[in-house]
């Protein structure tokens, strides 16, 4: 049996998190001594590497809960953990999309700071200084008019 410090040690998880996925019931193996201390067993150990695993992919918590639960029940739920890695799977292309349109607006943002500082452009990052150019932001432009009078 190990402590929470030892599973630590071998899951490569914090001691924080050790307890943090206890509490949450994401190692139904553990078990506590008789000073009410957790103790892990070989299963327990796995359940924390699975448990690193699905958060490692972004799982949430509350997900990851519901997988354990279905493991729990059986084989016969193996279908619907394969939905469950399919929807987490579809909600991090989401994601992935996502990131790259940031990365694409830091693309551009970038250059325009390359330009500013290579003196090609005037700086038209500061909103300080929008009152006194004309300021194309976000596919948004900013006239006279709507400025703070």
């Amino acid at each position: 049996m190990q402590t929470v410090k030892e599973a630590a040690q071998i899951t490569g998880l914090t001691e924080h998190a050790v307890r943090f996925y206890t509490d949450k019931g994401l190692v139904p193996s553990v078990q506590r001594n008789q000073n009410n201390i957790r103790m892990f067993d070989e299963e327990s150990i796995n359940w924390l590497h699975g448990v690193k695993c699905l958060k490692q992919s972004g799982m949430p918590i509350e997900v990851i809960k519901m997988y354990v639960d279905l493991c729990l029940e059986g084989d016969s739920t193996i279908p619907q953990r394969y939905t469950l890695m399919m929807e987490h799977k579809e909600a991090a292309l989401v994601k992935l999309e996502e990131a790259k349109q940031h990365v694409a607006h830091l693309e551009q943002k970038t250059a325009l700071y390359q330009a500013i500082l290579e003196h090609r452009s005037p700086d038209t990052t500061n909103p300080g200084n929008w009152d006194k150019i004309q300021h194309m932001h976000c596919d948004v432009f900013y006239s006279p008019s709507f400025r703070k009078a």
